[in-house]
């Protein structure tokens, strides 16, 4: 019987996409790369635990939650978490951003300082700026402050995500527009917390990184795995969690948070044998009541 990995998410380094596997290998990505596995037969999506402790239950996971977690292991991995608001004091420096994922969805939010610009890249931002840095409360409140007065928002739907990138601007200066007008507008707001020191704008474009300047438009998404299924296909591109991989069913976005719960194993065909599902259209703007 071949050996069983499991693999624990995607990374994002200075020198692209990473996999990590759970003990530590880590697989770097480059274009053109085959990324093939299979799923192994008669197994089922378990949950991987938290904060490095197995699930006690080994819980069932749905296979089409983007979450391998059970209800309670989620519960505690949010846990002194700054994604969840759950951690207050943390003493290093954060940065708040503004992000866009598209035409009309940009969104603004903190990360630390230390990762630099890592969670931008994990969440897919295809142009970015940051707006200032300072202690974690002060970006907190800067984030608030910029949600109430520009009606920006903190979270944008993943799948909204993935339809606008079928159909970005062509230049890097189309792509920063809006966050260029938000970035001003935000500058010039009062209330902004003493402690943050604002920033410049001076956008980052990630087309390149994610390589969607050349990359065929996908065609499908793969919906779920499921045991004894397999996926095979040549990377062309990656965004956030997403790999765009060339099948023989066209190019299909796996989304690699899908994969950790299972037991993979090699496989060697090019071939896609779990749900497919078509690529979302960004729905068209209505313009007029009827």
């Amino acid at each position: 019987m071949a050996q069983a990995w499991r693999c624990a998410g995607l990374s994002w380094t200075a020198g692209g996409p990473v996999l990590i596997w759970d003990g530590g290998r880590r697989s770097a990505l480059t274009w053109g790369k085959t990324v093939a596995f299979g799923v192994a037969e008669g197994g089922a999506r378990t949950c991987v635990g938290a904060r490095e402790n197995t699930c006690p239950l080994a819980a069932r996971v749905s296979a089409r939650s983007t979450g391998p977690r059970c209800e309670e292991c989620a519960r505690l991995d949010r846990a002194h978490s700054v994604a969840a608001d759950t951690l207050a004091d943390d003493p290093r420096p954060y940065r708040v951003y503004l992000a866009w994922f598209g035409a009309g969805m940009t969104k603004v939010g903190i990360t630390a300082e230390r990762r630099g610009s890592a969670r931008l890249l994990e969440q897919g931002a295809v142009c970015f700026s940051w707006l200032g840095t300072g202690p974690l409360m002060a970006a907190r409140r800067t984030e608030e402050l910029l949600r109430a007065a520009l009606r920006v928002p903190d979270r944008i739907p993943y799948a909204a995500k993935r339809a606008a990138r079928a159909a970005l601007p062509a230049t890097g200066e189309e792509r920063a527009a809006e966050i260029a007008v938000l970035h001003a507008r935000a500058l010039e707001l009062t209330g902004w917390p003493e402690s943050l020191a604002p920033a410049p704008f001076r956008p980052v474009d990630h087309v390149e990184a994610f390589g969607l300047a050349e990359a065929p438009a996908p065609v499908g998404v793969v919906g779920e795995l499921a045991a004894g299924g397999a996926v095979s296909g040549e990377l062309v591109a990656a965004a956030g969690p997403d790999l765009h991989l060339a099948t023989d069913r066209g190019v299909l976005v796996l989304d690699t948070r899908l994969l950790p719960g299972w037991e993979l194993v090699p496989a060697g065909e090019r071939r896609v044998e779990v749900p497919v599902r078509a690529l979302k259209e960004r729905p068209a703007a209505q313009d007029g009541l009827f």
